[in-house]
């Protein structure tokens, strides 16, 4: 089969988009939807049947004419391989082709170490996954990674990132293609929780212009528009955690600037001044914990707020109004319709999440705020492997790269479908 027209090819992109998403399962339907003839849908589909990309399902009930035979989405014809790295640890799956997270697994591990031992032990996971699902090399469509650092996101490499010596410019793509042979896409991680949000099967239909705001270690946020992830011009939009909040140079982030809004107010923030108050003794449950541990982590500063230690619930309440000054200047800026809370510090408990709210809502501009939800992220920590599968998933099957692997059937072994010229050309 010669590669498709970019006409023909936005024809079986749009085709196979209404199957994928059930919005239509017949070939009438298709036709009614799209205004394209029988002979022309008749064409189409056979096509896409004979590419292993739609399937025959069962007849319809007769309206009184022809039954009509419906047509399904392959989901299990090629495989997904994602990946979520945090700066603490990792999560990987393995999802099917519409984004269902069939296996996972967490590890700790710190991002600071490098790419080269960090990758090691991502890829040494993913292919144990691979193997408990009896999943071959070829069943590999493409490789989901996020980063939680900036990413450009043409190039898949990272930018400078803070909280990742010896990650910048690392040809992170270029690796895991020669790995797994199959199409790779990285991008930040809190872009990938965004989309997963937007995309995953029986969410909201309503989160078109999202914020979504992950709050742990560091704070940064996904941004959407109109149901689509905006990323900027690079590909580092949302870096909020950076952004200045306090002219106080005392304290210094781990960006090598000081006064940055996660140097006061995230993760490590909390877990530097939670050990302050325990080594003080200001904190008789936190010292406890330094004393039991030899450390304290912002986790270890919720549990003591929730035991009603004052001080571990001022350093909560703090953090809080900083984030949610913050948020409300996000709000008249952006004006969402809605801001979802994730991260492990956003699991701190109904305080916190009560202190950003309250911020939000009295630092905004009333009509901004008249219609904004505020809610918990919902898809815990699955959201990123559903947004990396989700990202690998729209740039396939976008009419961009769709023409280079459908006339092969699958996009497994293709050396180069992200090049801009020309025809990818199978390993």
């Amino acid at each position: 089969m010669d590669e498709p027209s970019t006409e023909l090819l936005e024809s079986y992109a749009r085709l196979l988009d209404l199957v994928r998403s059930g919005v239509a399962d017949t070939r009438p339907a298709l036709s009614q939807r799209t205004g394209l003839g029988r002979t022309a849908i008749t064409q189409r589909t056979t096509t896409l049947l004979d590419a292993g990309l739609l399937e025959e399902g069962d007849l319809n009930p007769s309206t009184g004419g022809r039954q009509a035979r419906t047509l399904r989405f392959c989901k299990d014809a090629g495989r997904i391989l994602t990946a979520e790295l945090g700066a603490t640890g990792f999560t990987v799956g393995i999802t099917d082709l519409m984004g269902t997270v069939l296996t996972k697994r967490h590890r700790d591990c710190d991002i600071a170490q490098g790419p080269d031992p960090v990758l090691s032990e991502v890829e040494s996971t993913l292919d144990e996954l691979l193997r408990e699902i009896d999943g071959a090399p070829s069943d590999v469509w493409g490789v989901g990674l996020g980063l939680p650092g900036p990413v450009e996101f043409a190039t898949a490499r990272p930018s400078e990132p803070p909280i990742m010596p010896g990650w910048n410019n690392y040809p992170v793509r270029e690796r895991l293609v020669a790995r797994y042979n199959a199409p790779v896409w990285v991008d930040n991680e809190v872009n990938l929780l965004c989309l997963g949000e937007l995309r995953a099967p029986g969410m909201s239909d309503d989160l078109g212009d999202l914020l979504y705001v992950k709050i742990g270690t560091g704070i940064g946020a996904g941004i959407s528009h109109a149901g689509h992830l905006h990323r900027g011009a690079q590909g580092c939009a949302g870096d909020i955690g950076h952004a200045a909040v306090t002219d106080d140079n005392t304290v210094v982030c781990r960006c090598g600037k000081t006064g940055c809004l996660e140097a006061v107010a995230g993760g490590a923030a909390l877990a530097r001044d939670g050990e302050q108050l325990a080594r003080s003794g200001k904190s008789p449950v936190l010292a406890a914990i330094l004393n039991t541990k030899g450390t304290i982590t912002a986790a270890d500063v919720t549990t003591a707020a929730g035991a009603g230690d004052h001080h571990a619930v001022q350093l909560l309440v703090a953090a809080g109004r900083r984030i949610g000054a913050m948020l409300a200047t996000m709000v008249n800026f952006y004006n969402p319709s809605t801001i979802l809370l994730g991260g492990k510090i956003a699991e701190a408990g109904d305080l916190f999440l009560a202190i950003i709210r309250e911020t939000i809502y009295r630092r905004s501009l009333p009509l901004s705020t008249r219609e904004l939800r505020i809610e918990k992220a919902r898809l815990g920590e699955e959201g990123g492997l559903v947004g990396a599968a989700y990202m690998v998933l729209d740039e396939l099957f976008s009419v961009r790269h769709f023409g280079k692997w459908l006339p092969a059937g699958s996009p497994s072994g293709i050396a180069d479908l992200h090049g801009t010229n020309g025809v990818a050309q199978r390993a």
